[in-house]
């Protein structure tokens, strides 16, 4: 196991995530002809609110970063991003395990987006998600909890 910890991100964190997202996305986004050195970081600035916003720490280091918004049905995980120098450690499934045992999604539907071709896709289909639709950039997958 890793010696990870998770911290509640605050508002200063904005630009360094921003600058994560767009290193973590870019051969995706590359790949399918989406890659904006300007969009990546401002959907994330867009869509960032550190209230629901996790710091991803392994040994006291920051690596990467995950967000668990409320919606009407459960929960909508987003901005999943585990630095490139620490990817296939094991360390998106330990989050992702932590996340998905949470009280306040125990029992609900949880909702995500993942990037078309995406090693990712993967990582949530082993924890449950299922395709719900997909267009030529996006598939959005989710997973219903059980209530234990």
């Amino acid at each position: 196991m890793n010696q990870l910890t998770m911290h509640q991100a605050v508002q200063e964190d904005v630009e360094r995530l921003a600058d994560l997202r767009a290193l973590v996305l870019y051969d995706d986004l590359t790949r399918l002809g989406r890659y904006d050195e300007v969009k990546v970081r401002e959907r994330f600035r867009n869509t960032f609110d550190p209230i629901y916003t996790w710091i991803i720490q392994l040994e006291g280091s920051s690596v990467g970063c995950v967000s668990l918004k409320p919606t009407a049905e459960g929960a909508l995980l987003e901005h999943f991003y585990i630095h490139p120098d620490v990817q296939g450690r094991r360390i998106g499934t330990e989050v992702l395990q932590k996340l998905l045992e949470k009280d306040e999604v125990r029992g609900k539907r949880v909702i995500l987006n993942v990037l078309q071709g995406s090693r990712a896709k993967h990582l949530y289909e082993r924890f449950g998600f299922v395709v719900d639709r997909e267009d030529e950039v996006d598939v959005f997958m989710s997973v219903q909890l059980k209530e234990d």
